[in-house]
C-alpha cells in the first residue's frame, strides 16, 4: 500500500468519524458520539503520521492533549469540563511552542500588531462573559490568554512567510480560537443549542487545518 494511498484512507476514515459525531450532536444521540468524538483526533493523528516525511513529537504530543480534552468534555460535571480545559491548555502551549520554532528572528517588531486583534477580541469576550463566570473567571482567562497568543504566533508566523502551509496554520488557530469562544458564550453567556454543532464543524475544521500544515511543514525539515 502506497503512502498516499494510506494518507487518502485515513483521511476517509476522518470525515466518517466526523460526520458521525455531527450527526449524533444534532440527533442528541450519545451513543454514537461516544464513538465518534475520540475517533476524530485519532484518526487525525494517523492521517499525519501517514504522510508526514518526519512526523513532529510535539505536534503529536499536542494531538493527544486534544484528545484527552476531547474526551475528559464529554463527561458532565464541572471537574471534567475543568479536566478538559487543562488538557487544552496543554495542548495549546504545546502548539504554541511548535509555531514559535517557525518564527524568523526579524519579526520581532510585528509581535505587538500581531497580537492587538487577538487581545480586542480576548477582551470583548471577557467583557461579555465576566458577569457568569464566578471562580472560574481565572481559568477562563488564563486558558483565553494562551489560546490568544497561539493566534497570535501563527499570524506573526504567516506575517513573516506568506506560504500556503503558514496561511493553514494561521486560519487553523482562528477557527480553533472561534470554535472556544463559541463553548465560553454557550456556558457562561447565552446556552443556543445551536453551539453544539458550530463548536463541532470549528473544531474539526481547525484540526484539520492545522495538521494539513504540520505534514507541509515535515517535508521541509
Amino acid at each position: 500500500m502506497t503512502k498516499t494511498l494510506k494518507t487518502n484512507i485515513a483521511i476517509a476514515l476522518f470525515l466518517l468519524a466526523a460526520i458521525a459525531d455531527i450527526y449524533a450532536i444534532i440527533t442528541a444521540n450519545e451513543i454514537i458520539e461516544t464513538y465518534a468524538k475520540p475517533m476524530l483526533l485519532t484518526l487525525l493523528a494517523v492521517v499525519y503520521l501517514a504522510a508526514a516525511t518526519k512526523p513532529n513529537f510535539w505536534y503529536v504530543l499536542g494531538m493527544f492533549f486534544c484528545f484527552l480534552g476531547d474526551v475528559l468534555l464529554m463527561f458532565k460535571g464541572a471537574e471534567f469540563f475543568m479536566y478538559g480545559i487543562g488538557a487544552f491548555l496543554i495542548a495549546h502551549i504545546i502548539y504554541i511552542k511548535i509555531t514559535s520554532k517557525f518564527l524568523q528572528n526579524e519579526l520581532t517588531s510585528k509581535m505587538i500588531t500581531s497580537a492587538l486583534p487577538f487581545v480586542f477580541f480576548f477582551a470583548l469576550l471577557m467583557y461579555m462573559i465576566y458577569p457568569n463566570l464566578g471562580e472560574m473567571l481565572w481559568p477562563v482567562a488564563v486558558y483565553g490568554i494562551v489560546i490568544s497568543t497561539f493566534g497570535s504566533v501563527a499570524f506573526l508566523n504567516y506575517r513573516g512567510n506568506k506560504t500556503t502551509e503558514n496561511l493553514w496554520l494561521f486560519i487553523g488557530a482562528i477557527i480553533f480560537i472561534f470554535s472556544d469562544s463559541l463553548i465560553a458564550l454557550n456556558k457562561f453567556y447565552e446556552p443556543n443549542e445551536i453551539y453544539g454543532v458550530s463548536i463541532m464543524i470549528t473544531y474539526i475544521l481547525a484540526q484539520f487545518l492545522i495538521c494539513k500544515a504540520m505534514i507541509v511543514k515535515s517535508t521541509q525539515k
